[in-house]
């Protein structure tokens, strides 16, 4: 996630003033290096975690990365009305965990 992170946001930063043409090459590299490891991870997670928990652990984990990365490289402040959002995720995280999850169907 840190990879996407920076793929997608790093260039508002870093190469705001590059052709759009460009961000987007460098980003898709960058990103590239991500989904190598996210198509992994998620196969071998499947299983043990249902489709709805594994994507509820990486939007969890990408939005945790984006607040460290926008606070401390685009320097944007974190507003209450953001931590109020991030406590509603962490929520979410729970409801998704805290209970038996369905058998997948075949």
């Amino acid at each position: 996630n840190c990879f996407m992170t920076i793929a997608w946001y790093g260039h508002l930063k870093f190469g705001h003033d590059w052709p759009l043409g460009k961000a987007i090459l460098v980003s898709w590299g960058i990103a590239l290096l991500e989904y190598c490891l996210a198509v992994p991870a998620n196969r071998m997670g499947y299983g043990t975690f249902t489709g709805f928990q594994l994507k509820i652990i990486q939007e969890v984990i990408t939005l945790s990365v984006f607040l460290v990365f926008a606070v401390t490289v685009l320097k944007e402040k974190l507003a209450w009305n953001y931590l109020v959002a991030f406590f509603f995720l962490g929520v979410a995280a729970f409801f998704a965990f805290a209970f038996k999850a369905p058998a997948p169907s075949a």
